[in-house]
């Protein structure tokens, strides 16, 4: 039954996010005056579906992914459907476009922000300070002298400045170095440690532990609850910069990343947690989900905005069949990735 909830509740938070993000792309495309074919939940075979207008509105068989089909995608579709040439995305001003490409990334972090606002509204934010309040006996921190009280302002030269930075650049960092904490003591003197993580046993699993604990304090209230979405809001985005960035250097590899099966996971972890948390693991999904697909690559929405932006550089669009090859040859790039980190996901299961 477990088993069977959490699918649940993983179809559906993956669900909201995609219908989100392809809803934004749907309604500036209507609103341009861009042919629709389909606007689809999911993929692979149709389960259920209607027509109104011009347009199908499908649920499909597999719930990961969705699309909104736009004419000028698939230049033989459009012929064959005898399309308009006006009605097609190519024809459309470069703002135009634009706009029918931004809005499915910004309709995730528009979702996100709404989500941490009535997060933290109904049941309450936290001041995300970086000062530890717990050190673990024996643990590395304990040994070169951190203490409780501490706020941690720098780690590895880089600006702490919430408790996420902290749990942030930890995890990044290379626990088998020596890695360096720069903290403002109680008596607001400053000082740098040089720390080791510590090897443990876990689960019959070798870890790396600090020893390093943050317990929040809650706030409460309309004004509270602005501030916290604004500081989650901009340490989410930070870590997504830092996780890409560090995945682009090599610091981070490919097996570290999750896919659909270990989302999966976590959902069921978060349950535990309660409504809260499954609906935080949402914001933190969508704003992932945005943020990926505004980079500049090939086959995702960042990848449309970058041909924009040549076409406006050089005076003239780029030629459809071209830039069409070109999103189709990163699209099976992007899905021979998703295998190889699924396959990963799976691994680590057992």
């Amino acid at each position: 039954m477990s088993v069977i909830i959490n699918l649940l509740l993983f179809i559906i938070i993956l669900g909201v996010i995609v219908f989100v993000h392809e809803f934004g792309h749907f309604i500036w495309a209507k609103i341009t005056g861009v042919y629709v074919y389909e606007f689809a939940i999911g993929m692979g075979p149709k389960i259920w579906g209607f027509r109104k207008g011009e347009t199908e509105y499908n649920l499909r068989a597999i719930p990961i992914g969705g699309f909104c089909q736009l004419a000028g995608e698939d230049l033989d579709d459009d012929e064959l459907q005898k399309v308009p040439k006006d009605r097609r995305l190519q024809s459309k001003k470069p703002w135009q476009r634009f706009l029918i490409m931004v809005f499915g990334p910004m309709n995730n972090f528009i979702l996100a922000v709404l989500l941490l606002f009535f997060i933290s509204l109904v049941w309450g934010g936290t001041t995300l300070s970086p000062v530890i309040t717990n050190i673990e006996k024996d643990s590395a921190a304990e040994k070169v002298g951190i203490q409780e009280g501490d706020m941690v302002v720098e780690i590895n030269h880089h600006k702490i400045k919430t408790s996420d930075d902290i749990s942030l650049y930890l995890a990044v960092s290379d626990p088998k170095k020596t890695n360096t904490i720069t903290v403002i003591k109680e008596d607001n003197s400053k000082k740098t440690y040089k720390i080791k993580a510590k090897k443990i046993k876990e689960d019959g699993k070798e870890t790396y532990r600090y020893g390093i604990g943050i317990r929040q304090k809650k706030t409460k209230g309309f004004g509270a609850a602005i501030i916290y979405t604004y500081k989650k809001t901009v340490s989410i985005f930070k870590q997504m910069f830092v996780t890409v960035g560090y995945l682009f250097t090599g610091k981070i590899h490919l097996n570290q990343l999750s896919g659909p099966v270990g989302i999966y996971s976590i959902v069921g972890q978060q349950r535990s947690g309660g409504i809260a948390n499954l609906l935080y693991l949402m914001a933190f999904l969508s704003i992932n989900v945005g943020f990926i697909n505004l980079l500049p690559i090939p086959a995702f929405d960042g990848g449309h905005i970058l041909f924009i932006i040549i076409e406006l550089i050089k005076g003239s669009p780029v030629n459809p069949e071209l830039e069409n090859k070109i999103h189709t040859f990163f699209l099976i790039l992007l899905m021979l990735l998703m295998v190889v980190i699924t396959i990963n996901d799976i691994l680590r299961l057992f």
